[in-house]
């Protein structure tokens, strides 16, 4: 049975693994800018195996009432497919259930695609929106 807990006791030693797990390594060659992001997030919500063993997480940011930004939602590999990316994001959007609006940012590959609309979420294209990003360090160099 996986137990899900919000805001969850969670260490930096112990969620750096699942970064590592799924190779992002935007945030695992920047460890520092990862303990401070996890450290100044809103909203984390974690999913554990019997065992009490870290399995999965969701991150949010943002002012939890006009607008949530979901920007991170990982499951190790070896349990996904079982439910555990759509209980993190179903209990999310529970708790967050009077927001404004609720956004996410993820790769354009169709399974992904299909897993956000399929847990409720459109394309900001179909709204006549288009998002933009910036990144200062880039920029500098």
């Amino acid at each position: 049975m996986i137990g899900y807990k919000i805001n969850d006791a969670v260490s930096f030693e112990e969620i750096f693994p699942l970064y590592k797990a799924v190779g992002w390594t935007n945030y695992t060659s920047n460890p520092i800018m990862l303990q401070n992001a996890l450290e100044h997030s809103l909203f984390i919500l974690t999913a554990r195996d019997e065992d009490g063993k870290l399995i999965g997480f969701l991150r949010a940011v943002g002012d939890g009432y006009s607008i949530l930004y979901i920007q991170d939602i990982i499951v190790l590999l070896e349990y996904q497919r079982q439910g555990i990316g759509t209980q993190l994001l179903r209990q999310t959007l529970e708790y967050f259930n009077e927001v404004y609006q609720i956004i996410l940012t993820t790769d354009s590959e169709i399974k992904t695609i299909a897993f956000y609309e399929a847990n409720g979420f459109t394309a900001l294209s179909k709204y006549g929106c288009t998002s933009f990003m910036t990144n200062p360090l880039l920029q500098a160099k």
